[in-house]
């Protein structure tokens, strides 16, 4: 049995690992697993992960969850380029450096955009008001301007010359609220000049093709969700709205 990738592209965190899979020439199974249809709830997908979430990776008899740890078992596995993970050991302290970070701050405040815009209408039937926005869009400001000054500063990429998981990780995060029509980029022009960059080396046609349903988030509201999964994520988000 050959690599399977469990994913759905509208996860951020899916569309890391299989634009890293794609550009390093992984091979490997695509197994859709969609979200709104309550697929990951399945007992068939919990004998892959039982936490019942996405990305998972199956590798004959071995299974892995969480999407750094599979990056980082693909690179180790693959011996894929130095770049993206590097031997040195304080460029590669920097990438760790940098995924530590992202989770308190980036991740935090990025994906919501998209659930206030988009999400949370398709799941409730309620908007949020256009304070909650604004509230979350702040607090991503703050956490744009540190990316910039503490990790980017004037280097094309967060180690250096060029690109590292850290880079690819943040740049995926960043198009979540890019799909809820969110010009986060505007007025930081480092950081529009480190996206273009970005793009460029992972293949600006495997990056657009990656996020063509994300950049396409209005249409999620034609979706039909799982009613089970619609019950039970209701009253989570509803206390969003408060």
């Amino acid at each position: 049995m050959g690599l399977e990738l469990y994913l759905d592209l509208l996860s951020q965190h899916c569309r890391t690992v299989y634009i890293f899979a794609k550009k390093n020439n992984i091979p490997f199974e695509f197994k859709r697993v969609e979200l709104f249809k309550g697929q990951h709830c399945r007992e068939e997908f919990g004998k892959v992960n039982i936490l019942k979430k996405v990305p998972a990776l199956k590798d004959g008899v071995f299974t892995l969850a969480e999407s750094t740890a599979i990056l980082l078992y693909l690179s180790r596995k693959y011996n894929t380029p130095d770049h993206w993970y590097p031997s040195d050991i304080q460029k590669r302290a920097r990438v760790d450096e940098y995924l530590s970070w992202h989770h308190t701050n980036i991740r935090t405040n990025a994906p919501k955009t998209l659930w206030i815009k988009v999400l949370i209408p398709l799941f409730t039937g309620q908007k949020l008001p256009p304070e909650k926005l604004q509230e979350v869009m702040d607090e991503l400001a703050i956490s744009l301007k540190q990316f910039e000054e503490k990790f980017l500063q004037d280097k094309p990429f967060i180690v250096g010359s060029e690109i590292s998981l850290a880079d690819l990780v943040a740049i995926v995060e960043l198009m979540q609220p890019v799909g809820a029509d969110c010009n986060i980029f505007e007025g930081w022009p480092k950081l529009v000049a480190w996206r273009s960059q970005v793009e460029e080396a992972v293949r600006k046609e495997l990056f657009q093709g990656a996020h063509e349903r994300i950049l396409n988030a209005q249409d999620l509201r034609k979706v039909q969700i799982d009613p089970q999964m619609k019950k039970e994520m209701k009253p989570l988000l509803l206390k969003m709205l408060k």
